[in-house]
């Protein structure tokens, strides 16, 4: 890793999505700078029209959030996701051009009114100042999962093979249901019935509750957990991605696939209907580099793990000091 420390302080600045939060945070916290998070909701208009409309400045922030956004300005503010890409395109004029501004995911505008664009691949966004990935940027090192183990480490006593299932939810063109949820587990219990093993489900916040309980029924009696919330216990997250042998995603979520794939266990996901096709452009990338697989097919072997955080990093630093 590059240590050349970086002067001033560093903006993460998000929605309240986890995912957005996750992705923002990870490469802020990189770059060797101090990190403060700033969680902004822009009211109506700007709310529509982010990150187009920039008039009327920070009047764009309720008043209980316009003292956060304030100076003194950081010398660099990444931000993820539509809203925060409001405040990164605004703190370019508010600063005179003095803090780099990074946007993490395609703005759907001219990738221009930022320093610099971090975009998939499967996004097909271009310019100068865009740096591409295959995936999404996420905390998931060596270290990572090891602090995961440590944290669980009843997870480690569990029957192996240890099958970790990331639950997603349902997006536009695909269909993470009840049924869904039945067919999958269907699937997962023919496996487990074969090779015997533990079965470790995590939800996530977009999970239905009907997917969730059909889960809780369909592996009743079977060796693992079921975790969709407080009410089950501190999130075993780290921990089963630390701990696991093999793991399977639902096809809905770049973000689950891309820290799945980061872990360096084998990797499958059960897609029982066509892809919208930026996701299955995004699929087909992992498949090309034997990294995801389908669900039933035979654990391929262990390929390196996707890791890209660092090396976005690596990037972002030298342009930040070129500056």
């Amino acid at each position: 890793m590059n240590t050349v420390a970086l002067p001033g302080e560093c903006w993460a600045i998000t929605d309240h999505a986890a995912g957005n939060q996750r992705q923002a945070l990870s490469l802020a916290e990189r770059l060797g700078m101090p990190v403060r998070h700033l969680v902004l909701s822009p009211r109506a208009p700007w709310s529509w029209l982010s990150p187009r409309l920039v008039l009327g400045g920070r009047l764009a922030l309720p008043g209980s959030q316009r003292t956060a956004f304030a100076p003194p300005w950081p010398a660099a503010a990444i931000g993820c996701g539509r809203s925060a890409a409001l405040f990164t395109r605004m703190l370019r004029d508010e600063t005179a051009r003095r803090c780099h501004t990074v946007q993490i995911l395609d703005p759907r505008i001219d990738p221009a009114h930022w320093d610099t664009v971090i975009a998939p691949r499967h996004d097909g966004l271009t310019g100068t100042n865009v740096l591409q990935l295959l995936g999404s940027l996420n905390p998931i090192d060596d270290a990572w999962l090891e602090d995961g183990r440590e944290a669980s480490p009843a997870l480690g006593e569990l029957p192996g093979p240890r099958v970790g299932v990331l639950l997603g939810g349902p997006r536009t063109g695909i269909h993470i249901d009840e049924r869904y949820a039945q067919q999958l587990a269907e699937r997962l219990l023919a496996r487990q019935r074969a090779e015997g093993g533990s079965v470790l489900v995590l939800a996530s916040r977009r999970t239905p509750t009907a997917v969730i309980h059909a889960m809780r029924i369909r592996m009743r009696g079977i060796p693992g957990l079921i975790w969709a919330g407080q009410d089950d216990g501190g999130n075993p997250y780290p921990g089963v991605l630390g701990w696991a042998d093999r793991l399977v995603v639902t096809p809905d979520s770049v973000n689950m696939l891309s820290e799945a794939c980061a872990v360096g266990c084998a990797v499958q996901t059960w897609a029982p209907a066509p892809l919208p096709s930026k996701l299955a452009r995004f699929h087909q990338s992992l498949r090309d580099i034997r990294l995801l697989h389908d669900l039933g097919s035979e654990t391929a072997p262990r390929q390196p793990p996707l890791r890209e955080t660092e090396t976005i990093a690596d990037a972002l630093r030298r342009r930040i000091v070129a500056v």
